[in-house]
């Protein structure tokens, strides 16, 4: 099988009946293996077998079950669908206006004449068919987009947001119809019998106000969600649009487009990086919080990475180009975002399983309505039990149960993207929350994954600093990260001195001539070999050893001169990111392949708890299984390289990287601050998305579950009810369901505002 995913824009999605739709439609092709329709996202997921369909059978697909996709290359894809969603606000926008015209003359004359404003001459019959004639263009042009989008869901045996606006705004502008001509007739024939049957009140304005009060909740909801995807928005905004480049020796600008792998690009102080690269030339410091989060400037100089859209704040920088287009790290950032935002969470089921039955559960509820009122209730019209049917067949809101989940998502996961937390899914952003164990491995993740020296101890016979010159002298020829750490350490206005006789004893340390003196840097087992005299340091290296650090000892002359420890530190951030897990109410282990005294003390330092030491890479993932069987939901903090078994054995693996490591495989989430306080802030986001979801899902249904019978009557029997609740006005109920939706995903904008 030659499988395949892709995203496909649909169009004409308005509730969560219409992403069912979709999702039947293309799970009817043979070779469609998995799809994902999202309504805040309004685009398709689809995974499909290569070899039996193709991207035009899916689209014919969406197209015959009535929904429309936006094709474009991929370059342009984003500009249309830009284009679409423009298309779509100003085309409500214009049936809004037209809309509101008709119906704002004609609601002002209904509500006049009802409250006897205009005399006895507005009874009659003339003044309804103007009415009449103000309610038919509101009726179809205005909602005309209702009676195709319901056509289109019964043609395909569904029922969406559509077929209950037509049915309810129909019910009453049809009524009215025939008001008006038994009105018409019966006063023209002086047949009073026949002018009498039904009376003299039409509910146009009705019909009218519920077409227009749902466009004007459906526009709102639109540009509130627009607002959801403003991250990936501003993420989009920070590319560059043209790079400064050498071609033939020459300096020039180009769009960003015509860059190339191994392009020279020159970026001077305050301008955008505009790729991928690595610096040749120049140094600086550059601003990389658009793309990890972290405030402060970072320090480039030769051989560093630097990512495209940071800004070089400081020096002039050249750098080689090494990932351009959709290869570099923001276009792989923006894709990830997306593809989260599109995915749907497991919680979105319910909501989903309710749709499903949904829109032909309240046409049944308000046929039922209609017979109990009509047929049941004492002293009850035909028009009451038509306006009550009418008003359940308005008030039913699935849009809101469509929207509660995604948006909430959107926002969640945008938010995550400004802060440098990638989640790959929608499922990853939920499962977050569930945590009650953090896994941390230990180098490069607790600690900086590099060997520094911490403590230089003399004996008075000679300085820290010349201590340090003389052993980084002797390292100079080393390449042994111990030694490599020793001369990155010495920052003496003394230069080092050239070695001679450098050679280097394997296991033990190296010997050199330094300045005529014989120098020796290595570990005790190479003083005791060469009979060097200890000087009492003894005591001191046991002490720097028991706190986890490598104890190297300088010999000058066969007399021991300083003991230099060396150890792999503590991140900055790395304790209070973890005294924050502790404070979240986890459980925070730390799993190194260090021996057990090295490891014990680091997690003392760190405010580790629990270790797990001597650890294989490869046994790390049974160590996250065995939190697993003692009941906990288990999520791995690692570097994503020899960390992956046991990241994709956890149930989020969340990946530590920087710069471009930003699509693990094997992680669910990726942080891209090397810095672990990333990781408590993922996990807070994450809460705060699921509580959002939750009150989402809790309005939406409760929503439903107490307006649907409100608007049914239940409450007529109850004197101490309110008259406007007893008798539910199909135009309240037709603003309480235009609002809901708005309502859903304002509460999921609240997110954007919260500090995690």
């Amino acid at each position: 099988m030659s499988e395949q995913t892709i995203t496909l824009p649909i169009t004409g999605m308005t509730c969560a009946n219409c992403v069912a739709t979709v999702e039947k439609g293309l799970r009817k092709l043979d070779g469609v293996e998995q799809v994902a329709v999202n309504l805040a996202t309004e685009k398709a997921i689809v995974t499909f077998d290569a070899s039996k369909l193709q991207k035009a059978d899916l689209v014919r697909q969406v197209e015959r079950v009535g929904y429309g996709v936006v094709e474009a290359a991929d370059e342009e894809l984003e500009d249309a669908e830009r284009a679409a969603r423009k298309a779509e606000v100003a085309k409500q926008q214009h049936l809004l206006i037209v809309g509101t015209l008709f119906t704002v003359p004609l609601f002002v004359l209904s509500m006049l004449r009802d409250f006897g404003v205009l005399g006895e001459w507005a009874w009659n019959p003339w003044v309804n068919v103007v009415m009449w004639v103000l309610a038919t263009p509101v009726q179809f042009y205005v909602g005309w987009q209702y009676y195709v989008g319901g056509y289109k869901a019964l043609r395909n045996d569904s029922a969406n947001m559509d077929v209950l606006v037509a049915l309810g705004s129909s019910v009453a502008y049809i009524y009215s119809i025939f008001v008006t001509l038994f009105d018409l007739i019966g006063s023209y024939t002086g047949n009073m019998q026949l002018q009498m049957l039904l009376g003299h009140h039409v509910y146009f304005e009705t019909a009218a106000v519920i077409i227009t009060l749902i466009i004007t909740g459906k526009l709102l909801e639109a540009r509130a969600k627009g607002q959801t995807s403003e991250a990936i928005k501003k993420l989009m905004g920070l590319r560059a649009k043209t790079a400064r480049i050498v071609r033939h020796g020459e300096e020039v600008d180009v769009p960003i487009d015509s860059v190339e792998v191994d392009d020279t690009v020159i970026v001077h102080p305050g301008e955008k990086i505009p790729v991928d690269g690595v610096v040749v030339e120049g140094s600086s410091a550059v601003d990389e919080s658009m793309i990890t989060g972290e405030s402060l400037p970072v320090d480039k100089t030769p051989g560093d990475k630097v990512i495209g859209a940071t800004i070089n704040k400081q020096g002039l920088l050249k750098f080689k180009a090494m990932a351009v287009g959709r290869q570099t790290a923001l276009a792989q950032i923006i894709r990830l975002v997306e593809d989260a935002q599109a995915s749907k969470a497991p919680i979105q089921k319910l909501a989903d399983q309710v749709a499903a039955v949904f829109v032909p559960a309240v046409i049944v509820i308000a046929a039922l309505t209609f017979a109990i009122w009509y047929f049941l209730a004492p002293g009850a019209t035909f028009t009451d039990a038509l306006i009550r049917m009418v008003a359940v067949l308005v008030i039913a809101c699935p849009c809101a149960m469509g929207l509660a989940t995604p948006t909430a998502v959107m926002v969640g996961t945008g938010k995550g993207a400004e802060k440098g937390i990638l989640f790959k899914s929608s499922t990853a952003l939920e499962n977050a929350h569930r945590l009650t164990a953090i896994v941390l491995d230990k180098t490069g993740t607790i600690t900086k994954g590099q060997p520094t020296v911490t403590d230089v101890v003399v004996n008075g016979h000679i300085t820290k600093e010349n201590a340090l010159r003389l052993a980084a002298s002797a390292e100079r020829g080393s390449e042994h990260p111990l030694g490599q750490a020793i001369v990155d350490a010495y920052g003496g206005d003394i230069p080092v001195a050239t070695p001679k006789d450098f050679k280097a004893i394997t296991g033990r340390g190296i010997e050199a001539t330094i300045e005529g003196q014989r120098v020796l840097v290595g570990n005790k087992q190479l003083m005791e070999e060469r009979g060097v005299h200890l000087n009492g340091f003894d005591v001191q290296a046991k002490r720097l050893q028991s706190e986890a650090k490598t104890a190297m000892w300088l010999a000058i002359d066969d007399e021991a001169a300083a003991v230099i420890a060396v150890a792999d530190t503590i991140k900055e951030g790395s304790r209070e990111a973890i005294a924050e897990m502790k404070r979240l109410g986890l459980t925070v282990a730390m799993i190194t392949g260090d021996n057990a005294a090295t490891a014990q003390a680091i997690a003392r330092e760190a405010g580790v708890d629990t270790v797990f030491a001597e650890v294989l890479p490869g046994e790390k993932s049974e160590f996250v299984k065995k939190l697993q069987s003692e009941g906990h939901k288990v999520g791995m903090v690692g570097d994503g390289i020899n960390d992956a078994p046991a990241l994709a054995a956890a149930d989020v693996g969340i990946a530590i990287g920087t710069g471009t490591d930003v699509a693990i495989e094997a992680a669910d989430v990726t942080l891209m601050r090397g810095d672990l306080r990333s990781v408590p802030q993922a996990i807070s986001l994450s809460r705060s998305t699921l509580r959002t979801i939750k009150e989402n899902l809790f309005w939406a249904f409760g929503y439903n579950v107490i307006l649907i019978p409100v608007a049914a009557g239940a409450l007529a029997p109850f004197a101490w009810a309110p008259d406007f609740l007893r008798q539910l006005s199909p135009m309240l109920a037709a603003f309480a369901m235009a609002f809901s939706s708005v309502s859903v995903v304002t509460n999921s904008l609240r997110l954007r505002g919260k500090t995690i």
